[in-house]
């Protein structure tokens, strides 16, 4: 990794002391960056990876904040739901002109996913501005480490405005990526499936891999990489125990379904439930927080599901289309589920939670696999998942079998952490 230009971003802005969890209030790297009058950036021409969370608490936009700083913006890269959030969840999104800034913007969800050496041409750096829900399958973390490796390709330097990660920086949970699987933007993140990085120290971590790829080339006649170059600016008041109801900051919708922070607590485990033709609440006015199907029995449903960390209220609702949801399962159809509440941040986990509710469904005749499985085999990032719960594996079970992976993973995110 490229250790001077990283310590070059950070030392100008000192921290502040970590957050108390309750009385916290934390500074994003943008804001941070905006302190300091864009030191880092003024007078360099830019593109900007953002979306509609990439603001300030009180609202304004990365792209005006950053102009006021006096950063020259010049180009735009929206992620999956597009630079303003508003594509459906999958929906191929366009590039073409900002509205509001008039900027160009060049989608990475659609045609590509990672930028050409066109799209950098003429920029002195990228700026990556996303709010992550510290997943694997959340796909802005993949269209992050595709554009740093676009970024080392062109010789560009990145840099990181950092967010927290709402689920905090502690939680890790579920497997690792099978490498022998296909990658794709639901997969690339390293770590287990819940990592507990913010994309700052992700980005850190994926220069540091590409650093000792460059320098031991793996095959002959491969080409030494050009180098990557990433700098962070940090948060201010953020520590790995803080969750988002702690930080003191608005949730903004990240993704249109994601709309709470209750929910993105929740997401890592119901967002699983995609994979069957069980609803993850999609079609209604809490997604991830309400699953079921017309076919469920609730009751049965919230005792075999019962996780430290959340309460599992027996429910009824009915998915309808909406924007951010135009073709929901079971549209129109009274379904009976569960209402997922999170009583304790700190204590809850998702991933357990997703396992012993679809444990739980598929003891229902009527369950299904989506795709035959394979959906749930790229989300999780490994077929062992789906064959334990096939064999009837317990759940706890399959969770100690991802235990060493985990503490493998916590001991090698060291030497990156940046809280």
């Amino acid at each position: 990794m490229r250790r001077r230009a990283f310590l070059a971003a950070t030392a100008a802005l000192p921290l502040a002391r970590s957050a108390t969890p309750g009385a916290s209030t934390v500074a994003v790297g943008l804001e941070r960056l905006e302190a300091e009058k864009g030191a880092l950036l003024r007078g360099r021409r830019v593109g900007l990876l953002g979306h509609a969370a990439s603001l300030t608490a009180d609202g304004r936009h990365a792209i005006d904040v950053l102009r006021g700083a006096g950063v020259g913006v010049v180009r735009l890269f929206g992620p999956e739901h597009g630079l303003r959030g508003l594509a459906a969840a999958g929906e191929e999104v366009a590039g073409g002109t900002d509205a509001a800034s008039g900027l160009p913007v060049v989608s990475l969800y659609g045609e590509r996913t990672k930028p050409t050496a066109g799209d950098l041409r003429g920029l002195d750096a990228l700026v990556v501005d996303l709010q992550d829900a510290g997943v694997r399958f959340y796909t802005y973390a993949s269209t992050m480490l595709l554009s740093l490796e676009a970024a080392a390709e062109a010789g560009l330097e990145v840099v990181v405005l950092d967010r927290p990660n709402p689920l905090g920086g502690e939680r890790a949970e579920g497997p690792e990526r099978d490498p022998t699987m296909p990658v794709s933007l639901v997969s690339r993140a390293p770590g287990p499936l819940v990592h507990g990085l913010t994309l700052g120290e992700m980005a850190t971590l994926a220069a540091g891999r590409h650093e000792r790829r460059a320098a031991d080339p793996s095959g002959p006649g491969r080409p030494k990489s050009l180098g990557m170059t990433v700098s962070v600016v940090r948060m201010a008041g953020w520590s790995r125990g803080v969750t988002w109801r702690d930080t003191g900051r608005p949730w903004v919708l990240p993704s249109p379904n994601l709309r709470s922070a209750e929910a993105a607590i929740a997401y890592p485990g119901t967002c699983l439930l995609e994979a069957t033709n069980a609803s993850e609440g999609r079609g209604t006015e809490t997604p991830f927080l309400l699953v079921g199907a017309p076919w469920a029995r609730a009751e049965d449903l919230a005792r075999e599901a019962a996780t430290p960390g959340f309460d599992l209220e027996p429910t009824g609702f009915t998915p309808v289309a909406s924007a951010a949801a135009p073709e929901p399962k079971h549209r129109g159809v009274a379904c009976r589920g569960l209402r997922v509440r999170v009583t304790d941040p700190s204590a809850a986990r998702p991933f357990a939670l997703g396992l012993r509710l679809l444990v739980a469904l598929r003891r229902h005749p009527e369950f299904a696999w989506v795709q035959g499985g394979s959906w749930l085999d790229a989300l999780t990032g490994t077929k062992v998942v789906r064959a334990a719960i096939e064999r009837g594996d317990p759940v706890e079970a399959i969770l100690e079998a991802e235990a060493p992976a985990i503490d493998r993973w916590r001991r090698e995110r060291v030497p990156v952490l940046l809280y």
